[in-house]
């Protein structure tokens, strides 16, 4: 990365401040403002990447960043995907299909110090890993980040400890090897509060936290439902030949239109099942039994389904770079 980032930035790191979805009436206000921020980003960066995660939201990011990619002649980026070891295998499935399809370039982050210790110890999800067996850096996000002071912590990825090594630690890292400036991800104002107040443009300049570098976040201003609609009215339309052009909705897992099957539309069979979050396969589970776009998504919440610990730490973890 240069020396002189972010002074070669002419972003605005305020433009959404005290908004939300309601500030984006429609979806084609929603859209068009993603693609605002897609295209700035794209063409602002010396060196951006894609945060791809296989789940609904990532993938509407990453549509948009092709979609801008081709209409103004600009390259697609690498991806990154976070491998926690703890993903549902559909999910891998999901992303290498797709990423071969597209013809992605993807990085996979992974925590290989942890992920090593897990394998020589045969560890399942849930066994304790010693503090004393990490390696300098992991310990040092333990003890001096995190300043957790037990001897040890579960291996798994929706802890304090597990979600901040898994996750953050191995997205930093690769953050850092590949030199990326600013990372585009598909977070939304109305998944959790701590995301409430993020802007477009998202400043991580911090050296003693991670590799300096900017979150470029086109769809903070989409709530679920316009997720959905976006999907079933543009991305599947015009990823999918065989897809009906004025979109198609479809009622339960085997409602797909002209003979098409699961493998040919981008939208991971987990939400067909019921699933409105895809977080990890030990922790997650079906909110409903029908579809994630047909459940109630006014009146629940989209992590029902989803056991995390640490809800009321995400400010914190969005400090230590957290999503």
């Amino acid at each position: 990365m240069s020396e002189d980032f972010p002074d070669y930035l002419d972003v605005d790191y305020h433009d959404g401040d005290g908004e939300s979805p309601a500030d984006y009436s429609t979806l084609d206000a929603k859209i068009e403002k993603a693609i605002e921020v897609t295209r700035d980003g794209l063409e602002s960066y010396d060196n951006p990447a894609i945060m791809w995660t296989g789940g609904k939201d990532s993938t509407l990011t990453l549509y948009f960043v092709k979609e801008v990619a081709d209409q103004f002649d600009l390259d697609v980026p690498e991806t990154i995907f976070i491998d926690h070891f703890q993903h549902f295998d559909e999910l891998h499935d999901f992303v290498d299909h797709w990423a071969d399809e597209w013809d992605l370039d993807v990085v996979y982050a992974r925590n290989e110090d942890v992920g090593d210790y897990v394998t020589a110890n045969d560890l399942e999800p849930g066994d304790d890993i010693p503090i004393s067996e990490l390696d300098d850096q992991n310990q040092h996000h333990v003890r001096d980040l995190l300043e957790y002071e037990e001897d040890s912590f579960p291996f798994l990825l929706d802890t304090y400890v597990g979600n901040h090594l898994l996750k953050t630690v191995a997205l930093n890292n690769a953050l850092e090897e590949h030199d990326v400036d600013g990372i585009l991800s598909g977070i939304r104002w109305d998944e959790q509060d701590a995301r409430a107040d993020e802007t477009f443009f998202s400043p991580r300049h911090d050296p003693d936290v991670y590799p300096p570098h900017d979150r470029i976040q086109p769809i903070l201003q989409f709530d679920e439902a316009a997720v959905w609609d976006a999907f079933w009215y543009y991305v599947v339309p015009e990823t999918v030949a065989d897809f009906p052009d004025d979109g198609y909705v479809p009622q339960d897992f085997d409602d797909l239109p002209n003979d098409l099957t699961h493998e040919d539309i981008p939208v991971s069979p987990k939400y067909f099942k019921g699933f409105r979050s895809l977080g990890s396969e030990v922790s997650t589970d079906k909110a409903a039994e029908e579809p994630a776009w047909l459940q109630d998504l006014e009146n629940t919440t989209e992590r029902a389904g989803r056991a995390q610990d640490k809800e009321d730490l995400m400010e914190r973890l969005r400090d230590l770079g957290y999503m």
